[in-house]
């Protein structure tokens, strides 16, 4: 095991005691490299859980560090999900939503994660999440969805825009490498993203989320993976297994959120058997970057309600 380390980010956005509780490590499944990341509770106690983390589209682990800093008393597991970060592409088969529900049930085996484990998603995180649920019921306890992708993404005002990104990524694979790799790594189109999605009037705030994106934003096996990801993270949503959902969930929204929009998450919440909504005023996409309080406090008060 050797020590993380948050990244390029201001010190005073991370709590000293996060890298004391971090251990990196990778694992082999399928044929291919897994790297993670375990954050060891500072003082264990009979509520202490193990929440297992899936990120979101072009993330990595470093976008959840925050949430996992206000969390001081749980055992937090945020692998880099194959195909970005320091995790390798899958070696068979397409980055399809039921894919990823396949890796987090090796993954889980490989470190003898039980039925016990919380399960958290991010985004693109809460699809594959929210799918793997309901394919494997029983599988984890309870589950908890951030931003979640609660309609479909080219239905709707932002269908338009979703339809765009598609050409964006389609052309990108399709130029010539170095040509393909620049648009998508392209800083200018990276700092639009992250001047979108951020909500924040802190101007430190907004430094250091767009120093987030452009550190990590980038890093991502091949412009194949990256292309059936986003193909996957626009074709699918939540709310269509929503009804076999039948386990408690936790969905944290923000009330800004242009991407996964506030009445969507209404109605997704109506549709879970079991299901709980919680909206941070003043807040968009960014909950894990700019709200990681509230949202860890949500977290820690719906596991104390939903014990092992």
């Amino acid at each position: 095991m050797t020590t993380a380390h948050p990244g390029p980010a201001s010190p005073a956005y991370f709590s000293h005691g996060l890298a004391a509780r971090t251990s990196s490590s990778s694992v082999e499944i399928d044929g291919g490299k897994v790297a993670f990341w375990t954050y060891e509770p500072l003082h264990a106690g009979p509520e202490t859980r193990t929440i297992l983390v899936i990120h979101g589209f072009r993330g990595d682990h470093h976008g959840l560090l925050r949430v996992a800093d206000q969390l001081p008393d749980m055992r937090i597991i945020m692998p880099d999900l194959p195909g970005f970060g320091n995790s390798e592409a899958f070696t068979s088969g397409r980055h399809a939503v039921e894919r990823y529900g396949s890796f987090i049930t090796g993954f889980m085996a490989a470190l003898g994660l039980g039925p016990e484990t919380v399960l958290l998603g991010h985004s693109f995180g809460s699809i594959i999440a929210a799918h793997f649920v309901a394919g494997h019921p029983g599988a984890v306890n309870p589950l908890i969805l951030i931003n979640p992708i609660a309609a479909p993404a080219l239905e709707g005002p932002k269908g338009v825009m979703t339809r765009l990104a598609v050409l964006y990524y389609r052309l990108a694979a399709r130029l010539p490498r170095q040509l393909g790799l620049a648009l998508l790594r392209s800083p200018l189109i990276v700092r639009v993203m992250s001047e979108t999605m951020a909500k924040t009037a802190d101007r430190d705030l907004r430094r250091f989320i767009h120093d987030q994106h452009n550190a990590y934003f980038s890093a991502f096996a091949s412009r194949d993976s990256l292309l059936e990801s986003f193909t996957a993270s626009v074709s699918s949503h939540v709310a269509e297994v929503a009804g076999r959902l039948t386990l408690p969930v936790l969905l944290i929204a923000g009330e800004k959120d242009e991407i996964a929009v506030l009445p969507d998450q209404r109605r997704l919440a109506a549709l879970l058997p079991d299901g709980e909504l919680k909206v941070i005023p003043g807040v968009g996409h960014l909950i894990h970057y700019e709200t990681p309080e509230p949202a860890a406090s949500f977290i820690r008060s719906f596991l104390k309600d939903h014990p092992a």
